[in-house]
């Protein structure tokens, strides 16, 4: 693996040790705020939105500017913002840290990028899971911690830990080194991306697995503590175990088709949802969790396969403006899961696991239109222009 995969690699493994430490109790502690079911759905939508808004100009930027000062501008600001959360002492402070956290996402397209760019020889399904996967490595030891810190010194010191854990993370990837920038061919000029209906019709099939997927999520730690009665310990491991989850199929998937890897990672989600609306015990709740690893594992591949069908110069702008997409489906979902917890918790379950079979679907025969028209246009090379 190259130098700078390296550092990327060591430096998201121990962001994801931070992050994890604090994420999977973000819904507890808005609780203990004085948030109701509603408000911290309202809450986490709004974190999606927030997340929404900065993916696309990220992605321009990284295009045309160059990624690392994209990546390097996401690092420094969540390094900030997560002191905002460890310091605030009323809801209104905390959500306001929480947005701003949230809008560190747009590094997702400008890091996606630099990885497939610094790939080399590697599959661009590869070397994303397994760079996917050394995040998750570290996020199999944060929830571990933030459970054990919570329980014996409070929410609040679970923030200050974390904050701490991310500035380590943000010294490690300023030593990565800056790529070329892609300059666009004279026959890409005046194209964009949705005259690409291989890729329009992609992310609308990420879209609808995405909100999906993450419908059963966000109220979950939530579910487990008020109607299955687990303790913060027990939470934080289900969520290492969902970690653990994620290495493991990021692993085995990414060696496979990344079409096909997209389908089962929605499979095991819908596992996921299976197992808490009708399962109990936590040996159940735990292999839950870890299936609930092919919610990542899936969108990984669906940025695989974005990569081919655009070309290297606007791999950016493509990534960020599917992540914008599916950033929407993360808002609305929080949303309706709010409103079906506060009437009836077991409704998230029910209803997500209907929207997932139909995403599977819906998934199969898009993506199979993509593959007969790629068929049958063999003129076309095998990067299109955009």
């Amino acid at each position: 693996m190259a130098r700078d995969l390296i550092l990327v690699a060591i430096s998201l493994f121990t962001w994801g040790l931070g992050e994890g430490a604090f994420l999977s109790f973000q819904p507890l502690y808005l609780q203990q705020l004085g948030a109701d079911p509603l408000r911290i759905g309202a809450i986490l939508g709004g974190y999606g939105l927030a997340a929404t808004l900065a993916h696309i100009p990220a992605g321009y930027i990284a295009d045309r500017l160059g990624r690392r000062p994209v990546m390097w501008a996401a690092w420094i600001t969540g390094a900030l913002t997560i002191w905002i959360m460890a310091l605030a002492t009323s809801l209104p402070v905390f959500v306001v840290g929480t947005l701003l956290y949230s809008m560190t996402s747009f590094v997702i397209a400008p890091l996606n990028s630099y990885v497939a760019a610094a790939r080399g020889k590697w599959s661009v399904g590869r070397v994303l899971t397994l760079v996917s996967a050394s995040y998750n490595a570290g996020a199999v030891l944060g929830p571990a911690l933030g459970g054990m810190i919570g329980e014996r010194f409070g929410y609040r010191t679970i923030f200050l830990v974390a904050a701490c854990i991310i500035i380590v993370s943000t010294l490690v990837i300023l030593f990565i080194r800056p790529q070329p920038v892609d300059v666009p061919h004279p026959e890409e000029r005046g194209k964009n991306l949705l005259r690409n209906n291989r890729y329009v019709v992609f992310v609308l099939a990420y879209f609808i697995a995405t909100f999906a997927m993450y419908l059963p999520q966000p109220l979950s730690p939530n579910f487990l503590q008020n109607q299955r009665n687990l303790g913060l310990a027990q939470i934080g491991q289900l969520y290492s175990i969902s970690s653990f989850g994620i290495v493991v199929l990021n692993l085995v998937l990414g060696q496979i088709n990344a079409r096909l890897g997209f389908l089962i990672g929605q499979v095991a989600v819908g596992l996921f949802a299976l197992i808490l609306w009708r399962g109990s015990g936590f040996v159940w709740y735990g292999l839950a969790y870890f299936l609930m690893g092919g919610f990542r594992s899936a969108r990984t591949l669906a940025t695989a396969q974005i990569r081919s069908i655009v070309s290297e110069s606007n791999m950016g702008l493509a990534f960020g403006l599917a992540e914008t997409v599916t950033a929407f489906a993360l808002f609305l979902a929080p949303s309706i899961a709010g409103y079906l917890y506060d009437r009836d918790p077991l409704k998230i379950y029910a209803l997500s696991l209907a929207a997932i079979a139909g995403s599977i679907i819906v998934s199969a025969i898009l993506s199979s239109g993509i593959t007969t028209r790629r068929m049958v246009e063999e003129k076309l090379p095998s990067q299109e222009i955009i």
